[in-house]
């Protein structure tokens, strides 16, 4: 697929943007003319918010897929915006995808999370781990959804921290994938073996623009996550993470991204190519490992005494006025050898030296 000739900039959601997505935001687009006749309520939240669904296409193929699980995960939310906006115009590829599948689309499946950017709901259970017990509303929402449709493929929308790198490479997963375990033993079920073969299209698709961060995540299995569950249940279930791009903190990048793994997926599906690639392909995938950190500061003992060598610092994300800050703080001391940095600071240089003295976050945390 030749991702330049989509004219990304032309299918942006522009009204969304940033780490923190507004209720109103959603509510907006959702509400529009060309979108609204296709959008339905599902339930409600803990707190009574309304979670709905968008559904697209009128193919025999169903496809299930939900963002926000995590309140504080947007990135994929802003794809899947995207993704509207695409498949609401007129063009070749757009009609074999809606003539040849329904997709069922939760944009934002925890909305008091995504209120309080939290990864919980507000009762502070995490929805990925309660696919057992279904012991929320939005969990069992999901459920009755997964068991009305009974999807043929379901994707798992998320976000994963600026930790992860691929592999040993001093390169940040800027995308990563999974193909949920079904077992224990990690088996290769059909369905699980269908996943293997959607990621590895994807793979080859993202390579050519991000080449070498794109990463495998960890399969240990886990029934009372969502992914593993429908899984084990013989639906083919996808697992995207999307990461950091370098300096895209606002990951306005990676949701490009995103969205043509959204589009390369649904096409392969769609165009019932999943055969044609295979699974030693998606094992040829690394790993991913968590060797970064957002600022690693060489020599920190010319600072101060007390810091043995290097210093690792990661961002929390804070809530503030619907503003999302990142603050620092720090996360280890030491030689960190196999660590990286999304910004080196070296204070035998003077200018960084000088840098870390004039940002006023990192000057109170150091100095």
């Amino acid at each position: 697929m030749n991702f330049s000739s989509l004219n990304y900039q032309d299918i942006k959601e522009l009204s969304v943007h940033g780490r923190y997505i507004r209720r109103s935001q959603l509510q907006s687009v959702i509400n529009r003319n060309s979108i609204q006749s296709k959008v339905s309520q599902l339930g409600i939240s803990v707190r009574n918010s309304p979670i709905h669904k968008v559904t697209l296409g009128s193919g025999k193929i169903k496809i299930l897929m939900w963002s926000q699980m995590h309140g504080n995960e947007t990135t994929t939310t802003k794809a899947v915006l995207d993704l509207i906006n695409y498949l609401n115009k007129t063009n070749e590829l757009v009609t074999q995808i809606l003539s040849s599948v329904t997709l069922t689309i939760v944009p934002v499946l925890n909305p008091d999370g995504a209120v309080d950017y939290t990864r919980e709901n507000a009762n502070k259970v995490d929805l990925n781990r309660d696919a057992m017990e279904l012991s929320q509303p939005e969990s069992r929402i999901l459920r009755v959804l997964y068991n009305e449709i009974k999807p043929d493929y379901c994707f798992n929308l998320h976000d994963q921290r600026t930790i992860f790198n691929v592999g040993s490479l001093e390169k940040p997963a800027t995308l990563s994938f999974l193909a949920p375990a079904h077992d224990i033993q990690r088996n290769v079920s059909a369905s699980r073996g269908q996943s293997m073969k959607i990621i590895a299209a994807i793979h080859k698709a993202l390579s050519s623009v991000i080449p070498d961060q794109i990463g495998r995540y960890d399969d240990a299995f886990n029934p009372n996550c969502v992914g593993d569950t429908f899984q084990l249940l013989g639906t083919p279930t996808i697992l995207f993470e999307a990461g950091h791009f370098p300096d895209d903190y606002q990951r306005e990048q990676t949701r490009e991204f995103v969205f043509y793994s959204l589009l390369t997926a649904i096409s392969v599906i769609a165009q019932r190519k999943i055969e044609g690639y295979s699974l030693d392909t998606y094992f040829d995938i690394p790993e991913n490992n968590k060797r970064y950190f957002d600022v690693l500061i060489l020599n920190a003992n010319l600072i101060n005494k007390k810091y043995d060598h290097n210093i690792g610092i990661l961002y929390k994300e804070i809530l503030n006025e619907e503003i999302i800050i990142f603050n620092p703080f720090i996360e280890a001391i030491g030689e960190l050898k196999d660590s990286f940095g999304h910004k080196y600071l070296d204070c035998k240089d003077q200018n960084d030296l000088n840098f870390l003295k004039s940002d006023s976050k990192l000057r109170k945390l150091l100095f």
